[in-house]
């Protein structure tokens, strides 16, 4: 049991693995603790690419008994985020009509271009703020129509997958506004849903129900529940229910510097702002605005990420050479500066496999220095990294005609310490990295704030920043990386 302190249970779900957690607080310090750690593994099978979703709710109540196994009555609320995009079809019973795909199934193909024959990009994003990508729910919903498929013409609700874990929960069927803007379906000035481009592409406006804000408390959870978990009359928050709105909550950005970073297999940089940003010229450089915590948007550009790092690692391993993060991390720390440069977010580089491969090619390609060994290949994919993050972060200042002092960075990213110095150098701002669970953190004190036990957003940002460590990085050596930036531009082929 939890002495004398709440503790709100944040459950985490990626598209790798999931998480339940313990955070335990007292509200002058707050501490994470990992109850049950699961995989989430995608299946491929004749009808597409599909979640798990039953098997991921099954993880959900082991981790919720262990829980209650563990912290009995201090339990304050449960709150659920996940990654975005993906949804689940619920007809008039309640039931759900098939099992979610994922958002990489292949029925998004040549969806773009059927939906801006129908509605112009530009048309799009000046009601959505989302650029059209090919995991878009959007895409994905028209594939459905298009087939006719019969799940989508019996449906009656769509619920993201965290609103479709909390309707087993709780029995109520709501929409989190920060997954909603995930889908290119919402409206991003007025937060309700796109009505013209849903009826545009003939999608049935019945699908499309009850949006509530980060920090709705949604209810308590089932008696069924209660029975397997072993406690009743916990209530459910919709907390920011998508993964990346929790961990923008969870970086105790203050003041104007509001420039963050969030850094794990795919990065995420962007800044938080009052109103979405529509421009013609932010639509070109790929902006989206999603939704977040207080009435925020995060005006946010994707990147590729520790991906490339992660794969390097997994060739070598199936290669027979196995070597820890921290081995790698030496060995790009030895080899040479700048030798060559690639672009993380190169279509090559999307798909796993044959990474180290992949990277050497892209410099034989574009007439560079070919990396030789381990080391080259991760300090090609680091430097190259960092100054894609230089690139956006201009695009970022010209977009907002803002200037910034610094970096706030969380996620399991920053752990990578060469990274980190060379995002700073970069960018030629200080960096200001932590927490590695920022998206734990943004869960519980969204949830903290729906339940009344924190005042607002500062109040919860303020609690991290005195809960956990954080590290500044300076930048280091600004000619030789404004150097290496025009060259990166080069290669890249871009003015």
């Amino acid at each position: 049991m939890t002495s004398g302190k709440k503790v709100f249970i944040a459950v985490d779900l990626g598209a790798g693995s999931g998480r339940v957690i313990a955070a335990k607080t007292d509200f002058s310090t707050l501490e994470l603790e990992e109850v049950h750690r699961f995989d989430n593994p995608g299946t491929d099978l004749p009808g597409g690419s599909f979640w798990n979703i039953v098997g991921l709710y099954r993880e959900i109540l082991e981790g919720l008994r262990r829980a209650v196994e563990r912290h009995g009555e201090s339990i304050v609320s449960i709150g659920i985020d996940t990654w975005g995009c993906d949804f689940g079809l619920v007809d008039s019973n309640g039931e759900l009509l098939g099992m979610p795909h994922q958002y990489r199934d292949p029925r998004s193909d040549g969806m773009a271009e059927a939906m801006h024959a129908i509605l112009p990009e530009a048309e799009v994003y000046a009601q959505t703020g989302v650029k059209t990508n090919f995991y878009n729910s959007s895409l994905h919903l028209l594939a459905e129509a298009r087939r006719k498929s019969p799940a989508l013409m019996n449906a009656e609700h769509l619920l993201f997958v965290p609103d479709l874990l909390a309707y087993w929960l709780t029995g109520r069927q709501a929409v989190e506004q920060t997954i909603a803007s995930t889908s290119q379906l919402l409206d991003a000035k007025s937060g309700d849903w796109a009505w013209g481009l849903i009826d545009a592409l003939t999608l049935p406006r019945r699908l499309f129900g009850e949006i509530v804000t980060p920090g709705t408390v949604l209810g308590p959870i089932r008696d069924e529940v209660a029975r397997v978990i072993g406690r009743a009359g916990i209530p459910v928050v919709a907390t920011a229910c998508h993964d990346t709105a929790a961990a923008v909550a969870g970086i105790p950005l203050s003041g104007s510097g509001n420039l963050w970073l969030s850094s794990g297999t795919w990065s995420i940089m962007g800044v938080e702002t009052l109103a979405p940003i529509t421009t013609p010229e932010a639509l070109e450089h790929g902006f989206c605005n999603e939704l977040g915590v207080a009435g925020s948007v995060r005006f946010l550009k994707n990147i590729g990420g520790l991906w490339l790092i992660q794969e390097c690692k997994r060739q070598w391993d199936l290669d027979g050479e196995k070597l820890s993060y921290a081995e790698m991390a030496t060995l790009a720390k030895e080899a040479a500066p700048f030798s060559a440069f690639i672009d993380p977010d190169d279509a090559s580089f999307a798909s796993p496999g044959g990474m180290p491969d992949k990277i050497r090619a892209w410099c034989e390609k574009t007439g560079q220095a070919v990396p030789c060994d381990k080391g080259q290949v991760l300090r090609v994919a680091s430097e190259s990294l960092a100054l894609k993050y230089r690139m956006v972060y201009d695009h970022i200042r010209q977009l907002t005609g803002c200037g910034f002092d610094r970096l706030h960075a969380g996620g399991g990213g920053i752990q990578n310490e060469l990274l980190s110095q060379a995002t700073a150098n970069a960018l030629g701002i200080k960096l200001v990295a932590g927490p590695v669970e920022a998206t734990s953190c943004g869960n519980v004190i969204t949830q903290m704030i729906g339940t009344g036990h924190l005042p607002d957003i500062q109040a919860g940002r303020d609690l991290i920043r005195r809960s956990f460590e954080f590290q500044t990085f300076t930048p280091d050596k600004p000619a030789a990386w404004e150097s290496a930036y025009q060259r990166f531009k080069m290669v890249l082929n871009v003015g």
